[in-house]
C-alpha cells in the first residue's frame, strides 16, 4: 500500500507503522525480515507523527502581475531565450476575472515563422466553469472545463510532447483533460516547438511580440509561472503546486528580474499559503540495513507494530469474546462486515455504498440488543468499523445522497457506544484506546465527508441523534451533549488525567475534576482545508453539586485533542490560548485563539463554608479596626508634627510608616465602593498595592534601624536616611511599576479591588512581604537576645543577692517586653494570615491584630 493507506491500515487495527530500529538492532532486524521473505523497502513511521494529506502548508511570498480589465496595451514579456522544445510543461497560479465571459489569452509564444506556436486560452462558460484550450503550431485543442470561476486562486499546468502530440491540462493538482494527436498531421509526427521565440503573458500575438487586441486579452492576476523543457509527472506537478520548484530542465523560473512589464500592468507582492507537496516518507532498506526516502504514493510492504500491553489486551479481548455482536451483524448483512479476528483481517477500501450498508446493520443490531452493555471485543470491533468508515474516500460520480444517512447512522452508533453502561468496557480496553475521546477524532474525520452536500441552495447540514450531533457549514461543528461523552470521560481510568490539571487555591482541598459541559469541536474550512481562527463560545453547566463540597469554576480548560501517533492515544487537557470571558453560575463564556475541541472543566474543592453572619462579622471587625487604627495614626502623626518631638532617625521612620499605613487602611475601608467602576477599581488596587508595599518596606526599615543599634554600622546618619527612603518608597514604586507593565490585563481580581489571586500577580505582593517578615523575624530574635543578655547583666550588678524566682521574672519580662512592642512595629502579626484557612477563630485573630496594627 502507499504510506497513507498503510498507516491507516495499522491505525484501524489499533497499531502503528513500524518505527525506526535502533542502530544496534538494524542488522538483526533486517535478517528477521528476510527470513519472512520480505525484500526491498519497508515503510517506516514518521518521527513527527501522522502525515496528513497535505502535511505542509507553508508561506510563499511572490510577485503577482495584476491585469485590470481587458485592454490592447497591457502585456508582460518574458526575457528568456527559449530552446527548441520537443516537450514542454508550463505551470502558474491564476486568479480569473469573473466579470467577463470573453476568450482570454493567458500566454502566447510566437516565432518568426508561426505566431500561434504555443498558446493557452480560456473563457468562462454558462455553467460557471473556466474552460482551457491549448494551441500548438496553430492546432487547437477543444475547450474543456478545468476549474470553477469563483474568483479564487487556482493552480494550473499544461503539458505537451512531440511524440504522438500528447497533451494534458492539470488544475489544482488533478488532471482535468488529456489526449494525443495535437499538431499531428497525417502520418507524420509533429515538430518540436521552435526556438528563439517571444513569450508574452496576457496577450495574443498577431505579429512577433505585438499587434494585440483587447477582445483576446487576459483580465485577472497571475504569478509563479514556470516553464520546463520536459513533461512533468503527476508527482512533480503536485510539488510545483505546493510551491516547490523542480530544477531539472527548467527553462524559465518566475522572477521579476526576468520580466519586461508594461507600465500599466501593476506588480504587487502577495503571500500564498501553499498546499502540501507529495511527501517523501522514510523507508527501511531490507538487506542493506539502511534508511532512505521514497514517494509516499508508492505501493510498498509495511509492518504494523503493537505495544506489548495493547497487544496482550487485544488478545485477551479476542479470547474472552463470545462474538455474539460480530456474528449477529455479519449474519444480518449476509457478508463479513466486521472480521472476528482484528489481527488477520484483510486490507480493503470501503466505498459509500458498502459503508452505508455496514453502519445500517450495526446500528440496527446495537439498537435491538437485549443487553446494552458491550463486551471489550464488541467495542473494539465497532471502533474498528467506525475507523474504516471515517477513512472512506468519496469519489467523484458517487451518489452523494448516501452521505446524509451515512452520517446519521454514524452519529447513532457513536451515541450508543458512549452510553453510561459502557464505562467499565472503556476502562477494560484502556491500553488499546486511551479513552472515548478517540470517538471525537473519528467524528471529526466523518464530518469532512459531508462537504459535497453543501450547495448554493443548501448552506447547512445538521445531523443529530440524542446527545451527539454534527453540523457542517463553512464551519465544521460537533457536539457531545452532557450525558454521553462526559460520563465516559469522568469514569474509571480518567482520574489521572484530571488530577494533572487540578489547581490549588490556598486552604481549599482539591477533590476532583469533571467535565461540566458539552464537548464541542469547531473547525473553519476553506477549499476543504482546515484554517485555524479565533473562536468565542458559551457553554451551559451540566453538573450536580455533591454533598459536603462546593463547585467552583476555578479556571476554564479546553480540550486539545492531539493525534500525533493515532487517535487511540487519547488527548490531553490544556488552557493554552484560551481564557474565560465571563463565568456565571449556570454557564461559562470562553475565548480561544484557535479552533479545536472545547469543554469547560469544573473543579471540586472541599472548603470551609462561612455563614452570612460570619462574613458580616468579619467585615464589621475589619471596618471598625481600620477606622480606629486610622484615627489613632492620624492623631499620632499630628502629635509628631505639632508637639515638636526632637527630630531623629527613629521619629522620621515612624512618621513615614504611619503615613503609608494610614493611607493603605483608608483605601481598604472604602475599596468595596469602587467595585462598580472598572477604572476606579483598577486605580484603587494600584494605590492599595503601593501603600501596603510602602508600609511593609518601612517596617523593614524599622527592622534595619533596630539592627543598626545592635550591630555597629560604618555609615553616617545622613547616608542611612537616604538608603531608608530608597527602601521605603523607591522599592514599592519599582515593584508596582514592573507589575503593571508586565501584567496590566491580569492585575485586578474579578470580584473585588485587589490583586488577582488566580494569576502570578499576587506574588508581586506576597513575595516581598514574605522576605520582609523573614528579615524582621531575624532582627527581632537578635534584639531579644541582646535585651535578655543586657537584663541579666544589670540584674547581677544591681541585685546580686536576689532570689532565683526574682531573676527568672526579670528574664521573662526582658523577653516579653521587646516582643510585645516590636511585633506590630515590625509587622510580624501578619504571620497569622497563613493560619486563617484552619478556623474562623484565626480569621478573627488576624483581623483584630492587623486592623489595629
Amino acid at each position: 500500500l502507499d504510506w497513507w493507506h498503510a498507516d491507516r491500515y495499522c491505525e484501524q487495527r489499533f497499531a502503528q507503522l513500524l518505527f525506526e530500529p535502533q542502530d544496534s538492532e538494524q542488522a538483526s532486524f533486517s535478517k528477521l525480515l528476510q527470513s519472512h521473505h520480505i525484500r526491498g523497502s519497508v515503510w517506516l513511521n514518521e518521527r513527527d507523527g501522522v502525515l496528513h494529506k497535505p502535511k505542509w502548508r507553508r508561506d510563499h511570498i511572490v510577485p503577482v502581475l495584476v491585469f485590470r480589465d481587458k485592454t490592447d496595451t497591457k502585456y508582460v514579456k518574458v526575457l528568456s531565450d527559449f530552446p527548441a522544445l520537443p516537450a514542454v510543461t508550463a505551470c502558474a497560479h491564476l486568479q480569473w476575472d469573473t466579470r467577463t465571459q470573453e476568450i482570454a489569452t493567458i500566454f502566447s509564444y510566437a516565432v518568426p515563422t508561426f505566431f500561434n506556436e504555443f498558446q493557452l486560452r480560456g473563457f468562462v462558460d454558462e455553467e460557471g466553469f473556466v474552460r482551457f484550450a491549448l494551441i500548438v503550431h496553430g492546432h487547437h485543442s477543444p475547450y474543456l472545463p478545468v476549474f470553477r470561476a469563483d474568483g479564487q486562486w487556482h493552480h494550473f499546468c499544461v503539458t505537451w510532447q512531440q511524440e504522438n502530440g500528447t497533451w494534458s491540462i492539470y488544475a489544482d493538482g488533478k488532471r482535468r483533460a488529456s489526449a494525443s494527436g495535437l499538431c499531428a498531421v497525417g502520418l507524420s509526427a509533429p515538430q518540436a516547438i521552435y526556438s528563439q521565440g517571444t513569450f508574452i503573458i496576457g496577450q495574443d500575438q498577431d505579429s512577433l511580440g505585438g499587434t494585440f487586441t483587447e477582445k483576446e486579452s487576459f483580465s485577472g492576476n497571475i504569478t509563479d509561472l514556470h516553464i520546463w523543457q520536459k513533461v512533468l509527472g503527476a508527482e512533480q506537478i503536485e510539488k510545483v503546486r505546493s510551491c516547490w520548484v523542480v530544477e531539472q530542465d527548467l527553462v524559465f523560473g518566475w522572477s521579476s528580474n526576468a520580466l519586461e512589464v508594461e507600465s500599466t500592468v501593476q506588480e504587487v507582492t502577495a503571500q500564498f499559503l501553499c498546499p502540501g507537496p507529495v511527501e517523501e516518507c522514510r523507508v527501511f532498506e531490507v538487506g542493506s540495513s539502511g534508511f532512505s526516502y521514497a514517494s509516499c504514493l508508492q505501493s510498498l510492504p509495511f509492518i504494523c507494530r503493537y505495544r506489548k500491553d495493547a497487544y496482550w489486551q487485544l488478545k485477551k479481548a479476542q479470547l474472552e469474546s463470545s462474538h455474539s455482536l460480530i456474528s449477529h451483524v455479519n449474519m444480518l448483512a449476509e457478508r463479513t462486515v466486521i472480521p472476528e479476528n482484528v489481527f488477520t483481517s484483510d486490507a480493503q477500501d470501503m466505498n459509500l455504498s458498502v459503508a452505508l450498508g455496514a453502519l445500517d446493520v450495526l446500528a440496527t443490531v446495537l439498537r435491538k440488543r437485549e443487553t446494552p452493555v458491550l463486551e471489550s471485543s464488541d467495542l473494539l470491533a465497532v471502533l474498528q468499523l467506525l475507523k474504516q468508515v471515517s477513512d472512506v474516500e468519496v469519489q467523484e460520480g458517487e451518489e452523494l445522497e448516501m452521505l446524509e444517512p451515512l452520517g446519521q447512522y454514524y452519529v447513532e452508533v457513536t451515541e450508543l457506544i458512549l452510553g453510561e453502561q459502557n464505562i467499565e468496557t472503556w476502562s477494560s480496553i484502556s491500553q488499546v484506546i486511551k479513552g472515548p475521546m478517540a470517538v471525537v477524532e473519528l467524528c471529526n474525520r466523518m464530518v469532512s465527508h459531508l462537504a459535497p452536500l453543501l450547495t448554493a441552495g443548501r448552506t447547512k447540514v445538521t445531523i443529530q441523534h440524542r446527545n451527539v450531533g454534527l453540523r457542517r457549514v463553512m464551519v465544521k461543528n460537533m457536539w457531545f451533549g452532557y450525558g454521553s461523552l462526559q460520563r465516559c470521560l469522568s469514569g474509571a481510568g480518567s482520574s489521572a488525567v484530571f488530577q494533572d490539571v487540578a489547581a490549588s487555591d490556598g486552604g481549599q482541598k482539591y477533590l476532583s475534576t469533571t467535565v461540566g459541559t458539552a464537548v464541542i469541536s469547531s473547525t473553519l474550512l476553506s477549499d476543504y482545508q482546515e484554517i485555524s481562527t479565533s473562536v468565542r463560545y458559551r457553554l451551559q453547566h451540566r453538573v450536580q453539586v455533591p454533598w459536603g463540597g462546593a463547585w467552583m469554576v476555578i479556571s476554564m480548560f479546553f480540550l486539545c485533542f492531539l493525534v500525533h501517533v493515532s487517535p487511540d492515544a487519547g488527548g490531553m487537557w490544556s488552557t493554552a490560548g484560551c481564557s474565560v470571558v465571563t463565568s456565571l453560575p449556570d454557564s461559562t463564556a470562553c475565548f480561544c485563539n484557535h479552533t479545536t475541541n472545547f469543554a469547560v472543566l469544573l473543579q471540586v474543592y472541599e472548603m470551609q463554608q462561612r455563614t452570612t453572619k460570619e462574613e458580616l462579622t468579619l467585615q464589621t471587625l475589619t471596618f471598625i479596626g481600620c477606622g480606629v487604627s486610622f484615627c489613632a495614626l492620624i492623631v499620632t502623626f499630628i502629635l509628631f508634627l505639632a508637639v515638636g518631638v526632637p527630630k531623629s532617625e527613629r521619629t522620621t521612620v515612624h512618621k513615614n510608616l504611619i503615613f503609608a499605613l494610614a493611607a493603605a487602611e483608608a483605601l481598604l475601608m472604602f475599596s468595596e465602593l469602587a467595585k462598580t467602576n472598572q477604572v476606579v477599581c483598577f486605580t484603587v488596587t494600584a494605590f492599595l498595592h503601593l501603600f501596603f508595599m510602602a508600609a511593609f518596606s518601612w517596617m523593614l526599615v524599622e527592622g534595619l534601624l533596630l539592627w543598626s543599634k545592635v550591630v555597629a554600622v560604618n555609615m553616617s546618619e545622613d547616608r542611612r536616611m537616604k538608603f531608608y527612603y530608597v527602601t521605603g518608597w523607591g522599592l514599592p514604586v519599582v515593584i508596582v511599576g514592573v507589575t503593571l507593565a508586565t501584567s496590566f490585563n491580569k492585575y485586578v481580581a474579578d470580584n473585588h479591588c485587589w490583586l488577582n489571586v488566580q494569576t502570578n500577580v499576587i506574588w508581586a505582593f506576597v513575595g516581598p512581604v514574605l522576605f520582609i517578615l523573614t528579615v524582621n523575624t531575624f532582627v527581632l530574635f537578635r534584639v531579644v537576645m541582646v535585651t535578655v543578655s543586657s537584663a541579666r547583666r544589670r540584674s547581677k550588678m544591681l541585685t546580686p543577692n536576689s532570689s532565683l524566682e526574682n531573676q527568672i521574672g526579670i528574664q521573662i519580662w526582658a523577653t516579653a517586653k521587646p516582643i510585645l512592642v516590636l511585633l506590630p512595629v515590625l509587622g510580624l502579626t501578619w504571620v497569622c494570615g497563613v493560619l486563617v484557612h484552619l478556623s474562623i477563630i484565626w480569621a478573627y485573630v488576624f483581623i483584630v491584630l492587623n486592623s489595629l496594627q
